[in-house]
């Protein structure tokens, strides 16, 4: 596989991080460059290396891989979006916002975008690739696609106001929403 196509690859599949990392930007409109490069870094990381666990594991385990993989990925994100707008709507506006670029909720959205890196990687295992070049090229877009994408939400979320937690947890359950339906219409 040449260098253009593992780049189209890349690209592709970070949609999902471009699209979280813009809605942390928007909700946390005050990240400064060290939590945005560690966020960025961090999708970077599970991005590759899914994408390398996949490829590994493909031979072994793709159909059952396969078969859950879109339903992880909608569960992930759909409830980390639900907790951010509900926490949206009955927030006070005294109260401190949660952090969800931390923890638990980093990881669940790490690895909720990570899911198609995962099935991308089970489908290369047939196929005769440099796959650590491979996911390192996936890792760097995907991390350079993070901090554009932050540094995007940071301006929007100054003009959005309060409801950004609203705007990012849709965000969250539409990227999850979409996963699920790439899934499922893709088996037709």
């Amino acid at each position: 596989m040449d260098f253009l196509t593992i780049v189209a690859v890349a690209l592709g599949l970070s949609f999902d991080t471009f699209a979280l990392s813009f809605s942390y930007g928007v909700i946390k409109n005050g990240i400064l460059f060290r939590e945005a490069f560690k966020i960025a870094f961090f999708l970077g990381v599970f991005q590759a290396g899914l994408f390398v666990l996949g490829y590994f594991l493909g031979s072994f385990f793709s159909d059952m891989f396969k078969a859950a993989d879109h339903w992880i990925a909608l569960a992930l994100l759909s409830f980390l979006g639900i907790r951010m707008i509900y926490e949206g709507i009955v927030r006070e506006e005294q109260e401190k916002k949660r952090d969800y670029t931390k923890g638990k909720d980093l990881l669940a959205a790490a690895v909720g975008t990570s899911i198609d890196a995962f099935a991308v990687g089970i489908s290369f295992a047939l196929l005769n690739i440099r796959i650590l070049f491979s996911g390192g090229i996936i890792g760097i877009i995907t991390f350079l696609a993070s901090m554009l994408a932050i540094r995007i939400g940071k301006s929007a979320g100054k003009r959005l106001g309060r409801k950004v937690e609203i705007i990012g947890g849709l965000i969250l359950i539409a990227i999850g929403v979409k996963i699920f339906l790439e899934h499922m219409t893709g088996a037709w």
